[in-house]
């Protein structure tokens, strides 16, 4: 009893709310506003998440704001306790390759193993446990053959994944031109049942392909056609990933009105509840 006092005694102190409110911060949730639309409709601009920190392993923890690591790494692999791994379809919070003082959050479209193609138009997923797995998972009607294997086309069902016919050219010309430069992270195939063929330069082909190296993960938007994702940066490893988005604690829309109808709502809710997701504009 007397070290349940002075328990209470240190946490209703300056001090002690301090000291929890850091613990929180880092090891529990971290506040985390979505800052683009690359996950609209899913995810809104101006919706402020908690993200449950815990969900893949207790990441390495930082100071919030000029993150500086709190705690050393001496394994490397980001986290001081390692946990399960995002699963395919997880909306994930991570690191962002190339400057991983900035968070990104994306959907995880494959796991280590797995192959992606992606035509331009659709996306297509090779789970590494193989055909018999396909088969046993996914929708007969989803299931397509390219270069002679078996691929599930787009596997994820969620009403907030699309295709927004706005920004198709500038997806497009946005691949190409990474291509042109070298800078993409998938490379250009050609899928023999395609009828499509595109030419660059000297390149012809229908498609972009990648396997996703071992305990790295395939991130992109639903927003597909309006999304910077790991079409161009490549894969994301298991030390960057921080956590999953947790539920919404406000959001206000671009005319700065407060979406009420948004705060307090799972991930799980605002990702299949049609009333909650909202037409493109």
């Amino acid at each position: 009893m007397k070290f349940l006092g002075s328990l209470y005694r240190f946490s209703s102190s300056w001090v002690g709310t301090i000291c929890i409110v850091l613990f929180i911060i880092l090891f529990v949730a971290q506040a985390f506003v979505i800052p683009s639309g690359s996950m609209r409709v899913t995810l809104l601009e101006g919706d402020f998440l908690f993200v449950k920190k815990f969900s893949y392993g207790i990441p390495t923890p930082h100071i919030p704001f000029i993150e500086v690591p709190v705690a050393p790494d001496s394994d490397g692999d980001g986290h001081l306790f390692q946990g399960k791994r995002p699963q395919r379809g997880d909306i994930v919070v991570f690191r962002y390759p190339k400057d991983e003082k900035i968070h990104y959050v994306k959907r995880n479209f494959a796991v280590g193993g797995d192959e992606v193609i992606f035509d331009l138009d659709n996306f297509y997923l090779r789970p590494n446990e193989g055909d018999e797995f396909i088969e046993q998972n996914y929708d007969k009607s989803d299931i397509v053959i390219l270069n002679g294997q078996k691929y599930v086309k787009e596997p994820y069902k969620f009403k907030g994944i699309n295709y927004n016919p706005h920004f198709r050219n500038a997806m497009r010309a946005s691949m190409l031109g990474n291509l042109e430069r070298k800078s993409l992270a998938m490379r250009p195939i050609m899928v023999a049942e395609s009828e499509k063929v595109y030419e660059y330069g000297s390149v012809k082909f229908n498609a972009f392909y990648i396997k996703v190296p071992q305990d790295e993960f395939f991130m992109i938007g639903d927003n597909r056609n309006n999304s910077g994702d790991s079409r161009y940066w490549g894969t994301v490893p298991y030390r960057l990933i921080v956590g999953k988005p947790w539920f919404t604690y406000f959001s206000i829309d671009p005319d700065k009105k407060i979406r009420w109808e948004r705060i307090g709502r799972f991930i799980d809710t605002l990702q299949s509840d049609e009333s909650l997701i909202y037409e493109q504009k």
